[in-house]
């Protein structure tokens, strides 16, 4: 059985969806998964609980963590490494390999693209608590105490992603005939992981044991393109006029005063001020497949 623990994120659902082809027995864990296919088994498992933890993974041969907390810092400190050592915990005592799906909150700002050796070098907090649970898993690799794999991705872009901001700022906008929004600065490239393609590489990943004990990047074009590249190219596409405007650090200020999430993404903002280039050259190489590119990607979005 290969299961998901997380299973009704932006991940979760179209993992699923991929992992069909590898296996007839899938595990959904979460607080209240559904089934996908109607073989599916599904488990009610809150995961910062140790013993319903260890009961979602039991009988597992592979384990993917896609779960996603509240984007809120006092929660990730306090819920973040909890989960991370129950899952390692459940995965050595029932031999489960782990496929953990990260982010790259924990290296920072970084000049030029990011690659798996960009070392861990956080500059929020948030990216602190993303590099304390990596950390506790390499640890644990190098130990040989498991298999296990760490994959990440960029922003995430696809159909159907509510949580995307790409999706939410500029596809959701023009759909509408509202103009479209940016964060910051229009004029830096800025790479989006296709969501179709890194659950496609996810599923692989953890079904190809000499993946294991590494860092992989999922597959993203490498023709990252600046804010106002996108919005044209997403209004070429739904032929409408590209109008946008760009959220300055005052109005985010003002509106994180009356919601709680953008609040919390004030340090994360960097992203969006600089240069955010990530590279997926070791995964495209290795199993030799190449991503979808954005104008492609977009017009499924769309």
């Amino acid at each position: 059985m290969q299961t998901i623990l997380g299973a009704g994120g932006a991940i979760g659902l179209p993992l699923a969806n991929e992992l069909i082809n590898y296996t007839n027995k899938i595990g959904l864990a979460g607080r209240s998964p559904k089934k996908i296919h109607s073989n599916d088994i599904l488990i009610n498992a809150d995961l910062t609980n140790p013993g319903q933890t260890m009961d979602a993974v039991k009988g597992s041969d592979i384990v993917y963590l896609v779960a996603g907390l509240k984007y809120d810092l006092n929660i990730w400190k306090a819920k973040w490494p909890v989960i991370m050592r129950n899952v390692i915990d459940a995965c050595i005592k029932h031999k489960s390999k782990l496929v953990f799906f990260d982010n790259v909150y924990m290296y920072g700002k970084v000049a030029g693209p990011m690659t798996e050796n960009t070392p861990f070098n956080p500059c929020s907090e948030k990216g602190k608590v993303r590099a304390e649970i990596a950390q506790m898993l390499i640890n644990e690799y190098e130990k040989k105490n498991l298999d296990a794999v760490i994959v990440r991705a960029a922003d995430f872009y696809g159909p159907d992603i509510k949580t995307s901001v790409f999706n939410m700022l500029v596809i959701d906008n023009l759909k509408k005939g509202k103009n479209a929004n940016w964060l910051l600065n229009d004029k830096v490239k800025h790479s989006f992981t296709y969501t179709s393609d890194a659950s496609k590489a996810v599923a692989l990943i953890g079904n190809t044991p000499e993946a294991f004990n590494q860092t992989w990047h999922l597959p993203t074009d490498k023709n990252a393109m600046t804010g106002e590249e996108y919005i044209r190219l997403a209004a070429e596409l739904l032929g409408v006029p590209a109008k946008w405007s760009v959220y300055k650090n005052w109005q985010l200020k003002l509106a994180g005063l009356f919601n709680s999430d953008i609040r919390e993404s004030f340090e994360m903002l960097y992203q969006s001020e600089n240069e955010y280039i990530f590279d997926s050259s070791k995964y495209e190489t290795y199993f030799k497949i190449k991503p979808t590119p954005y104008r492609e990607g977009i017009k499924a979005s769309l």
